[in-house]
């Protein structure tokens, strides 16, 4: 997979995308991730990016013709490929991991990260899709951008070392439901012991422990993610 960053800020990625898995994934060519930088693509001696908005408001928007050149190029880069194009921006569609994994089948993505207070307008309609990471807002799209990179990344064959370890967690069934509780040593802590059951060696009893468990913590902490497989 190729991932492009389309951003003001390039090395705000230096240490997240540096270090462990995605690192490894790397090194290993799972993944390429690129980068281009808006402000090569500047009109002027002073590399403006942005301007007022029309009809007045606060801060500063990102320039349309700017950005369009930018993607232009981003798009360039792996022209034979399947490509999707992506807006990290607060309206957009609140991210899942089943859109983690719908992404993982592209073989290029393009990230655009928003900045500053907004994005001209006509510019939602140069990306394929808008993605929010969440109901708040953020000083950039940047972060945003991680988020995306690190859940998409995991998921591509052989970044992680284990079979199953991307089936078998929270989100990743048929219904979403949140993961069941694990234990390690020591097998009593301060009173706290392993329930019996994970210490039996009965891989039935085992798998239906976890099941039930796995739903009764989802309808505790996240009933809204059955809701939303029930309703009509």
């Amino acid at each position: 997979m190729y991932i492009t960053i389309v951003t003001l800020f390039p090395e705000m990625f230096e240490g997240s995308l540096t270090e462990s898995i995605l690192k490894r994934a790397q090194d290993q060519k799972i993944v390429t991730i690129s980068f281009v930088h808006i402000r090569d693509f500047a009109k002027d001696k002073h590399k403006s990016v942005d301007d007022r908005p029309y009809g007045g408001g606060p801060g500063m928007i990102l320039r349309v013709d700017v950005v369009d050149e930018a993607l232009t190029h981003a798009k360039s880069l792996h022209p034979n490929v399947t490509t999707r194009s992506i807006l990290l921006d607060p309206q957009g569609t609140l991210y899942s991991q089943q859109k983690a994994k719908q992404l993982s089948s592209f073989e290029h993505l393009i990230l655009l990260c928003g900045h500053y207070e907004g994005v001209d307008e006509r510019i939602r309609a140069l990306v394929d899709e808008e993605i929010s990471i969440g109901d708040y807002i953020l000083t950039c799209g940047e972060i945003p951008a991680m988020v995306l990179t690190d859940s998409i990344v995991r998921l591509l064959p052989g970044t992680l070392k284990k079979e199953g370890v991307t089936t078998n967690e929270s989100f990743s069934g048929p219904i979403p439901l949140l993961e069941y509780p694990q234990y390690t040593t020591p097998q009593t802590y301060k009173g706290n012991s392993v329930p019996d059951v994970l210490l039996s060696g009965h891989h039935a009893h085992i798998g239906t422990w976890k099941q039930k468990e796995a739903q009764k913590r989802t309808t505790l902490r996240r009933r809204d993610l059955i809701t939303e497989q029930t309703d009509p």
